[in-house]
């Protein structure tokens, strides 16, 4: 007979409980933003991203269109993730 609970991944602790890695939530959280582009892409025909400091629309055909530059912020260069 076999165990109810067998483990089929690496992902759980002594006691046989299933648990969330940070490398699985990463790899969740960033199929779930290329799906919300894709879906506001099709719906509105643009997305509006930040990238090397602007604030860009990025049309369906390519074109890309600066909207506003952002601020430079001083903070420090590492996070402290517990």
């Amino acid at each position: 007979m076999q165990k109810t609970n067998e483990r089929t991944s690496r992902n759980f602790n002594k006691n046989g409980e299933a648990y969330l890695t940070k490398r699985r939530l990463v790899s969740i959280a960033r199929k779930a933003g290329y799906a919300a582009s894709e879906e506001t892409m099709k719906m509105q025909g643009y997305n509006i991203i930040a990238e090397e400091g602007w604030i860009i629309k990025v049309f369906a055909d390519g074109t890309r269109e600066k909207i506003k530059q952002l601020p430079k912020v001083d903070r420090p260069t590492q996070m402290i993730l517990k």
